[in-house]
């Protein structure tokens, strides 16, 4: 699996401030981003990735990813009422945002053969990620 510079990573981390509209700097969908600020409200939930498996290969050019939420609900990404067990998803492909999704299963389609990551983030209503950050990462490979 190819390594992202800092430089790459940063810009990625960028991407996912400037698409959520969020101006708070305490975050981002990227591992490895600055930490959230420690007022930021810890969450219940509890979120693992389901499909793809680790390792799998996925035959074709679409990914069905399936996530799994405990502890916690999924609600509009419009809300700007922060509560702990109350958000949405932000999904990132090989470090690059995906989608913001309300709901716990998508296809993701044109992905290109080769190994990817996947990471899916519960946030906060307000796009900023909770403090402990609430990630699912998963490893897979796409042959045609």
């Amino acid at each position: 699996m190819p390594k992202m510079s800092r430089l790459a990573l940063i810009v990625a981390a960028a991407f996912v401030l400037t698409a959520c509209g969020s101006s708070d700097d305490g975050g981002s969908g990227a591992t490895g981003a600055t930490a959230p600020s420690s007022d930021r409200p810890s969450s219940t939930a509890k979120l693992s990735i389901v499909m793809p498996k680790v390792g799998e290969v996925v035959h074709g050019s679409s990914v069905d990813l399936r996530v799994k939420l405990r502890g916690a609900r999924i609600v509009p990404a419009t809300s700007t009422n922060i509560v702990p067990d109350e958000g949405h998803l932000h999904v990132l492909l090989d470090d690059t945002l995906v989608s913001m999704t309300q709901g716990i299963e998508q296809t993701i389609r044109n992905v290109t053969p080769g190994p990817h990551r996947i990471q899916v983030e519960f946030v906060a209503s307000d796009h900023a990620p909770f403090e402990p950050r609430v990630v699912a990462v998963v490893a897979f490979e796409v042959k045609p």
